[in-house]
C-alpha cells in the first residue's frame, strides 16, 4: 500500500513540474497580442541616456576584440565601454589596453582580487561608470548596433529601473547538445522571463540586462560570492519593488555560442544551479510583497534541488512500477509525466521551426530527430548538474568554474544550414 502511495505521489508531482514548465515556455505563443508585446518598441529617435557598458574578460584574449569593436558601432551618441581584466591575465589586458590607445570610449579597469569571478569584477568598475545606465555584456557577445537605441527608449518610455534585453545562442548545429542548449536560449528569453517579469519576480540573465545607476549603487552592486550574481540581483531588486522591462527581439538579440564540450556545459550548469540555492538561502525573495510572488520565487529558486531529486526518482520509480507488484491502475500513474514530455516535445518541434525562421537558419529533418532523439540525453546531464551544483552547496565549494569560449558563433554557419 505505502509502495502504490509513493508511485502515486511522485508521478502526480513530476506531471505537475512538467505541466507548470511547459505553461512558463508557452506563455509568449499564447496570443498574437502577447507575443507582440515582448518585442522592443521601435524608438522615436530622441536619446535621453548616457550608458556603461561593462565588459568582464578573463583568458578570453580570441574572443574580446571582436566584441568590443561590435560595441564601438553603436549607433547611440554617448556610451563608454569599461573592460574589466585580471592582473594576472596578460594575454586579454593586452587585447584590451590595444582597444583602449585606439578609441578614446574604451577604459581598461584592472581587477586585483586575488580570488576572481564576474561579481568582484564588475564591482571593481562600478564606481568607474559616468553613464545613467549600467550595462553588462560577456566577453564573446555579438552585439546589435541599434540596441543601445531601443533600451534607452524603454527606459524613457516605460519608466523602467532595469530593461532587460535577450539572449540567443545561435551556433545550433554545432553538435547535438548545441541544439537544445539554443532552445533553452530561445524559450528562456522569448518566453519565460516576459512571465516573471509580468509577475513581480525576476532572476535576470546574465548579460545584455542593464540597471539605472543609482539604483545599481544603492543595491551596492553584485554579491561578490554568488554563482549566480544576476539571479541575485534580480531578486533583491524585485523584492525592493524595482520595476524590470524584458524584451526579446530577434534583430536586437545579443548573440553568443554554446559551451564547446560537454563538460564544459555540465560545470556551467552546475555554477548557474548552485548559483540558484544561494539565492534561495539567502532568503531576500522572502521580502517579496504576494504570496503568489514568494511561491513563485521558491519554486523557481529551488528548482535545481527539485531537477537533483528527480535524477535520482524517476528511475526508482519506473523501476519499482515495473519489477515490483503494484496495481495495474498505481503502474499507469508512472506514464503522466510522458504526457506532458510528449506535448512539450511537439511545442520544442514548433519552437526550432520558429527559431530557425526567425534567425535565418535551415533547420533540417536531421535537426529535428536529433532534438527529438538527444531529449532524454539532455535531461540525465541537468539533471547530473542539478546532483552536483547540491553536492558543491553542501560541502561548501564555490570555486568558480569558468566557461572558455572559442567565437563558435562568429563564425559562417555552413552552407546546409543557410536558407536557400
Amino acid at each position: 500500500m505505502l509502495t502504490s502511495v509513493f508511485i502515486a505521489a511522485v508521478s502526480l508531482a513530476l506531471f505537475w513540474m512538467a505541466a507548470f514548465t511547459l505553461w512558463w515556455q508557452m506563455h509568449a505563443w499564447r496570443t498574437p497580442e502577447v507575443l507582440a508585446s515582448t518585442r522592443f518598441s521601435r524608438p522615436d529617435g530622441g536619446e535621453g541616456l548616457s550608458f556603461s557598458l561593462l565588459l568582464p574578460a578573463r583568458h578570453e584574449q580570441a574572443v574580446l576584440d571582436h566584441t568590443i569593436q561590435r560595441l564601438l558601432e553603436s549607433t547611440h551618441d554617448d556610451f563608454e565601454i569599461i573592460v574589466i581584466v585580471g592582473h594576472d591575465d596578460p594575454e586579454t589586458t593586452e587585447v584590451a589596453r590595444r582597444a583602449e590607445a585606439c578609441d578614446p570610449r574604451v577604459r581598461v579597469v584592472v581587477d586585483t582580487h586575488e580570488k576572481k569571478n564576474k561579481p568582484k569584477a564588475m564591482n571593481t568598475a562600478l564606481p568607474h561608470c559616468r553613464g545613467d545606465v549600467v550595462g553588462v555584456f560577456d566577453a564573446e557577445d555579438q552585439v546589435h548596433p541599434e540596441l543601445l537605441a531601443h533600451v534607452d527608449h524603454a527606459f524613457r518610455s516605460t519608466g523602467a529601473d532595469v530593461v532587460q534585453g535577450g539572449v540567443q545562442l545561435i551556433n545550433f548545429h554545432s553538435s547535438w547538445y548545441s541544439l537544445r542548449n539554443c532552445l533553452e536560449y530561445f524559450f528562456w528569453f522569448r518566453s519565460r522571463l516576459h512571465l516573471h517579469a509580468q509577475k513581480g519576480f525576476i532572476p535576470l540573465g546574465g548579460n545584455t540586462v542593464f540597471v539605472r545607476t543609482d539604483v545599481l549603487r544603492a543595491a551596492d552592486g553584485w554579491d561578490p560570492n554568488c554563482l549566480a550574481e544576476d539571479c541575485d540581483l534580480g531578486v533583491r531588486l524585485s523584492s525592493k519593488g524595482k520595476r524590470v522591462v524584458v524584451a526579446y527581439d530577434s534583430d536586437m538579440v545579443t548573440r553568443e555560442e554554446t559551451p564547446g564540450t560537454l563538460m564544459s556545459l555540465l560545470k556551467q550548469r552546475t555554477r548557474w544551479n548552485q548559483g540558484f540555492l544561494q539565492v534561495y538561502r539567502k532568503k531576500d525573495w522572502k521580502q517579496l510583497p504576494g504570496f503568489g510572488q514568494r511561491l513563485l520565487a521558491r519554486y523557481t529558486l529551488m528548482t535545481p534541488f527539485l531537477q537533483a531529486v528527480s535524477g535520482v526518482i524517476i528511475p526508482l520509480n519506473v523501476a519499482i512500477a515495473l519489477f515490483l507488484d503494484v496495481p495495474v491502475g498505481i503502474a499507469f500513474f508512472t506514464f503522466l509525466p510522458a504526457v506532458t514530455a510528449l506535448v512539450t516535445f511537439v511545442f520544442e518541434v514548433v519552437g526550432l521551426h520558429d527559431f530557425g525562421k526567425q534567425y535565418g537558419l535551415r533547420v533540417r529533418l536531421v535537426h529535428y530527430l536529433k532534438l527529438i532523439v538527444g531529449g532524454p540525453f539532455y535531461q540525465v546531464l541537468l539533471a547530473g548538474a542539478a546532483i552536483r551544483a547540491v553536492w558543491r552547496e553542501q560541502r561548501g565549494r564555490n570555486d568558480w568554474e569558468l566557461t572558455s569560449h572559442v567565437g563558435a558563433h562568429l563564425t559562417e554557419v555552413t552552407r546546409e544550414d543557410v536558407p536557400a
